[in-house]
């Protein structure tokens, strides 16, 4: 099944039920009608980072199924999947016969050679200084071979995620041979993983490197392209750079709008997303909350400074059990530009304010993705946090098939399950059709999606301040009718 423009799920193939034939079943079941994609988060056997440390993209890992349950998933929903074209596992077949072989391995050019790459003299601390990183040392790590040598290699992420050298011919074999065999097996959507880091270059700072970034992405296009495959790299930061993806037709990622909406409610000030929606495409997936935590540094410039301090220390004060030491190195968070904590908790665990939130992103120009823990309006798990030590957890509970029953019986989630098929369903949302948005006053916001062929609209308005808010839908026949409004009875 191809791309379709239906609400997307973002789920690991283990947190909905214990596995792929437990997710199919809450599809079926609490999910009809609700999604009609799935972003399954990375399945196959990893050697860390949650999945994203894959050692065999032909294999699903046991303990979540098998290609049969993927195939399954796939006959009735468009399917995204993670290829890591950043780096591979360091326990893959490629590296452990790299350091077997060393130089005699087919797959020594598969790396980045840490000596090769600098001319001699360098690195010095002024090249390392410029690298753009998410860790606060140099992106390299010291291989041992079984020659009894050491070497180092280039490595952005976790010890266990060696990166990939993607101008060499057996990377690009590589690169082309795993993309047809996901492609093969279901992927309507391939996502680019660490995209942005995989063109390293002398002289630049190693992040989204021009031109030879757009060469990558136009060889993987070349794959994917022919076989009606979408691609969408994955880029966390500044809207400029993610505006460039844009503007070379590809669809991109609203990372922005998780921060400008927060910012938006706990102010009541409607300016900064209504120039923001304004200016956003409508070739691209929207999020409000993903895997990760939640991105600052991707609403620089939509916000003052000012105003991303303001938003932190709000989500601090405001957010259910969010505290700054769950972003720190404390609980293995090395990305200063990410908080982490559910969208729910972020907003004090207020039903009113979630779907406000949830119906902004509806509204957004693109197709809306909605995490799991969101989706079923999740608070911070402190148990699995506490347990593990690892601050993304916060944002990762594992929801078994009870908890499921019991969670989408609350009035907040039945309303943004109501929410989503409204949005599957209606017209009003053609990619393709037109958006006005418009600002009543200071802390008003309507938001008009119209059909292309103009017949039918649908319009979100909103009062930031009071958290009140009415959506209506019109349909040819000049009927219009109440679809949701904030007023539920049953939302406490």
């Amino acid at each position: 099944m191809k791309l379709n423009n239906k609400a997307m799920l973002i789920t690991y193939p283990d947190s909905l039920g214990s596995n792929l034939k437990d997710l199919q079943t809450v599809l079926e079941t609490h999910l009809k009608g609700v999604v009609g994609g799935v972003h399954l988060l990375p399945f196959f056997p990893s050697s860390g980072d949650r999945g994203f440390a894959p050692m065999d993209y032909t294999k699903v890992d046991e303990k979540f199924g098998s290609w049969d349950d993927v195939k399954k998933l796939s006959e009735s929903y468009y399917l995204m999947f993670d290829f890591m074209v950043n780096h591979i596992s360091k326990q893959s077949k490629y590296f452990k016969d790299f350091q077997e072989k060393h130089n005699d391995s087919a797959y020594r050019d598969l790396f980045i050679h840490w000596d090769e790459f600098w001319p001699k003299g360098h690195p010095t601390q002024e090249d390392i200084d410029l690298i753009y990183k998410r860790k606060p040392k140099a992106p390299v790590q010291s291989v041992k071979f079984a020659d009894g040598q050491t070497e180092e290699v280039w490595n952005t992420f976790g010890e266990d995620q060696i990166d990939l050298d993607v101008t060499k011919q057996v990377t690009k074999k590589f690169i082309k041979d795993t993309l047809n065999f996901l492609i093969d097996h279901g992927a309507s959507i391939i996502r680019l993983d660490a995209f942005a880091y995989a063109v390293k270059k002398l002289g630049t700072n190693d992040f989204f490197v021009e031109p030879e970034i757009w060469d990558l992405l136009k060889e993987i296009d070349g794959i994917t392209a022919p076989r009606e495959t979408t691609l969408l790299p994955e880029i966390h930061e500044n809207y400029h750079i993610v505006r460039k993806i844009t503007d070379h037709n590809y669809f991109s990622y609203d990372f922005a709008l998780p921060i400008v909406t927060l910012y938006s409610l706990y102010s009541g000030k409607a300016d900064r997303l209504v120039g923001w929606l304004k200016n956003s495409p409508m070739k691209q997936f929207t999020t409000l909350d993903t895997h990760d935590g939640i991105g600052v540094v991707d609403a620089k410039d939509i916000l003052s400074d000012d105003e991303l301090d303001y938003t932190k220390a709000e989500m601090y004060k405001v957010g259910a059990n969010v505290k700054k030491v769950y972003s720190s190195t404390a609980y293995h968070n090395l990305d200063v530009y990410q908080i982490n904590t559910t969208y729910y908790s972020a907003l004090g665990n207020n039903d009113h304010a979630y779907l406000l939130a949830r119906a902004i992103q509806v509204f957004a120009p693109g197709i809306p993705q909605v995490y799991y823990v969101g989706l079923l309006a999740g608070k911070n798990d402190l148990d699995l946090l506490e347990k593990t030590k690892e601050g993304r957890n916060i944002n990762r509970h594992y929801y078994s098939m009870a908890e499921i029953d019991r969670e989408t019986q609350r009035p907040v989630v039945a309303a943004l399950f109501d929410l989503l098929r409204f949005r599957n369903n209606s017209s009003a949302f053609d990619l393709d059709g037109a958006i006005d948005v418009k600002q009543p006053s200071e802390n008003e916001i309507q938001v008009t999606r119209q059909s292309a062929d103009g017949q039918t609209s649908a319009t979100l308005t909103a009062n930031l301040k009071t958290q009140e808010f009415t959506i209506t839908e019109t349909t040819p026949n000049g009927e219009t009718t109440e679809i949701l409004t904030s007023n539920l009875a049953a939302v406490k």
